[in-house]
């Protein structure tokens, strides 16, 4: 089988309804979709295994449910363990897949033996570019740049630029780190590097996956030519306390697990707090919010 596309539904129907049925409209490649449900207790998982009971039947959609909600990389873990295909596909539930893209992107990335996982041009709903889906990995530096707004300030590298703004979106190239809306990832790859991080709940374990796959020596493309829309945060728009508490705790284990030992003392502790004081400024503005 050439790809197994993973899916993690929560509390989303309509979203992951038709989320399902771009994939199904829209690819030529022989394929398995895994439906992960995270606990939802909705009434979604059920919906959702009523309407695709025909796909069901003929082993296209595969239906998980766990017991709890353990996170996103709990949940494609899971299915990544029983998957088959040749290239696995992370797929949000909340994503629309136009023109047959994931047939151009696995058609490109067979050809590329080097490549590790690929990604494509993910645009908003109101047209603009989901800057996420082609990004260098954060760092002291450019992290400073990005929260502060400082996009003229002149950057020496690719590094010193998080959101890559000068590079063409519809351009083929390399890049440091991919989105988990849409990150096509070769079975070879995952096999010597692993899963993904469990410490991770919601957000970082994509950004967190690409580093240990660029650290292992294979490559991670951007794919301009293929596209699909996000509907991004469909299943967080109510920013729950959790949520925000998740967002930045993925800052910090990022930074601990794979910077904590290429800078001084200073940096880490600016760093740390840094993350602390956002934290609670996010927090404290949230409550606030209607």
């Amino acid at each position: 089988m050439d790809l197994s596309i993973i899916i993690v539904n929560y509390r989303t129907f309509e979203l992951t309804k038709n989320t399902i049925k771009s994939v199904i409209n829209n690819t030529e490649h022989s394929y398995e979709i895994f439906v992960v449900d995270n606990n939802s207790m909705d009434g979604s998982y059920e919906k959702l295994k009523s309407f695709f009971k025909n796909e069901i039947s003929m082993g296209k959609v595969i239906f998980i449910a766990n017991s709890s909600n353990q996170g996103f990389a709990v949940a494609n873990n899971l299915a990544i363990k029983k998957s088959k295909g040749d290239f696995i596909l992370l797929l949000n539930s909340d994503t629309l897949i136009k023109e047959n893209s994931i047939d151009k992107c696995l058609n490109y990335v067979k050809n590329q033996d080097k490549v590790g996982a690929i990604g494509c041009k993910i645009i908003l709903p109101n047209g603009d570019l989901d800057k996420a889906c082609k990004r260098s990995f954060p760092n002291p530096k450019n992290s400073f740049y990005k929260l502060f707004g400082f996009n003229r300030i002149k950057k020496n590298s690719n590094s010193d630029d998080y959101n890559l703004d000068i590079l063409d979106e519809n351009g083929i190239y390399e890049v440091d780190s991919l989105v988990g809306a849409f990150m096509l990832v070769r079975r070879e790859t995952i096999n010597e590097i692993g899963l993904l991080d469990e410490d991770y709940f919601m957000y970082g374990e994509d950004i967190d996956w690409c580093y240990r796959i660029k650290d292992a020596g294979w490559k991670i493309l951007y794919y301009g030519e293929a596209e699909i829309i996000h509907y991004k945060g469909a299943s967080s728009k109510k920013q729950k306390s959790k949520l925000i508490y998740e967002f930045y705790r993925a800052m910090y284990l990022f930074y601990n697990k794979h910077y904590k030992n290429k800078y001084s003392f200073f940096t880490r502790f600016s760093v740390y707090l840094g993350i602390i004081i956002l934290l609670i400024i996010k927090l404290f503005f949230n409550l606030f919010k209607k």
